[in-house]
């Protein structure tokens, strides 16, 4: 099996206090490896991306801790854990927020650029965008502009932003929240492909069933709590 990417160790989430507190997490285990597909499942309203936020970095948890790439982020800055998402985590969300004034490429690129900003190489950019917009089957697409894609090609061409920087993990918030059924069983499928020929840790939230039949694993969040389900 591949090494763990990320670990959520009794993660827990509160909102409120006294009798209005609500919790969203209580006491979650999850432990995620290279190469995995995991599905998290649940209705709106469910924690699904409270706990998205949580093993991202972008909130802090009230109990348990999150540990990315090995490292806990316990006790870390708020720099530090921004430096530590910015280098192993990749999002997307149900909507793809492409920039309609830039081409596709140009869009797929933007997180190589602002790395390069800061120090990071940009040798073989263009070549990793290419390469990820072909997997994805948007590369004819490349110098076109967002408004003259379709809602699922949008959507690719986010996932091939979201990995430009060859993130560990990628973290997907209802993915598919907005696309048509074939649309959506194609993102599913090529997360899985990412998944497997870049040894990625996907783990994507969705209500969507379909997703179960391409995931490696499917675990359900009912009452802030996960049930894990055999594949």
């Amino acid at each position: 099996m591949g090494e763990v990417v990320l670990e959520a160790r009794g993660l827990a989430k509160g909102y409120g206090a006294g009798a209005a507190r609500v919790e969203a997490l209580r006491g979650v285990d999850l432990t995620v490896r290279a190469g995995e597909f995991v599905a998290v499942l649940g209705p709106s309203g469910s924690g699904k991306s409270t706990l998205l936020n949580l093993l991202g970095l972008m909130d802090r948890p009230s109990g348990g801790e999150v540990l990315v790439a090995g490292r806990p982020a316990a006790g870390m800055s708020e720099d530090g854990r921004a430096a530590l998402r910015n280098r192993h985590v990749g999002f997307v969300f149900q909507f793809d927020a492409l920039m309609p004034e830039f081409t596709v490429l140009e869009n797929v690129l933007m997180p190589g650029r602002i790395a390069a900003a800061g120090g990071a190489p940009m040798d073989g950019l263009e070549a990793r965008a290419r390469e990820l917009l072909s997997v994805l089957g948007v590369e004819a697409l490349a110098e076109r502009f967002p408004p003259e894609l379709s809602g699922g090609e949008r959507q690719r061409a986010a996932l091939a932003r979201a990995l430009l920087n060859k993130p560990g993990a990628l973290l997907a918030d209802e993915p598919t929240g907005n696309l048509d059924r074939p649309n959506a069983e194609l993102v599913f499928s090529r997360l899985k492909e990412l998944a497997g020929r870049y040894g990625v840790a996907i783990v994507m939230v969705t209500h969507n069933e379909d997703s179960v039949g391409y995931a490696s694993r499917t675990v359900r969040l009912r009452d802030g709590r996960l049930a894990e389900e055999r594949p």
